[in-house]
């Protein structure tokens, strides 16, 4: 009962990150791709922004975070959407790339903007793909959530560091079996919607 509390803040800061990620990697993915901004100058430079926080390890960003914000599962939240910000803007932008031209040239053909184009012509074409990725994003982002307590970001991963300096083992095993059956049960019901989303 005592680990119940921490694993259901361990999973908010995995939902609330990952939300928060993708919320702000899906219009930033469309600035990353020239079939969208036309301005190959833009696209580049986004995608080397994108390039330097993908290269950032989830413990340093998490410990860099602590450094700026302080300890606690606000900063948990903000390495997750970080990380989710970088995967998912990279995945987004390839899968842009790879859509059916045909939509965009016709509405280009009829005078409409950029803003236009993306919305009534692009995004259409990606939103299954797009809530794939941001289930794909969360599993990842609930695995690395137990662990980002090491480093004072909040959840259960605190309580697993304190009972490990302590040596208490028993703790630290049930802790673990409890995150292995949380990690089983999000991969579960996430490749299942995946599965009805393809």
């Amino acid at each position: 009962p005592q680990i119940v509390g921490p694993m259901i803040d361990t999973l908010k800061m995995s939902v609330v990150g990952t939300a928060a990620g993708v919320f702000f990697a899906v219009p930033v993915a469309f600035l990353a791709t020239t079939l969208v901004t036309g301005n190959k100058v833009l696209t580049s430079v986004v995608r080397i922004f994108l390039d330097i926080v993908r290269t950032i390890p989830n413990l340093l960003l998490a410990a860099l975070m602590v450094a700026i914000v302080g300890i606690g599962e606000f900063t948990g939240v903000l390495t997750i959407a970080v990380f989710t910000f970088g995967l998912v803007s990279q995945l987004v932008y390839e899968a842009i790339e790879t859509i059916d031209e045909g939509p965009v040239e016709a509405a280009e053909s009829v005078g409409a903007n950029k803003v236009q184009i993306a919305f009534w012509s692009v995004a259409p074409q990606i939103m299954s793909q797009v809530a794939g990725y941001t289930l794909y994003a969360l599993e990842v982002n609930v695995r690395a959530s137990t662990v980002l307590g090491y480093v004072g970001a909040g959840g259960i991963g605190v309580i697993l560091n304190s009972s490990l300096a302590l040596l208490q083992y028993d703790r630290v095993s049930v802790i673990i079996l409890m995150i292995l059956v949380v990690v089983a049960v999000v991969d579960a019901v996430s490749e299942a919607a995946r599965r009805r989303l393809s």
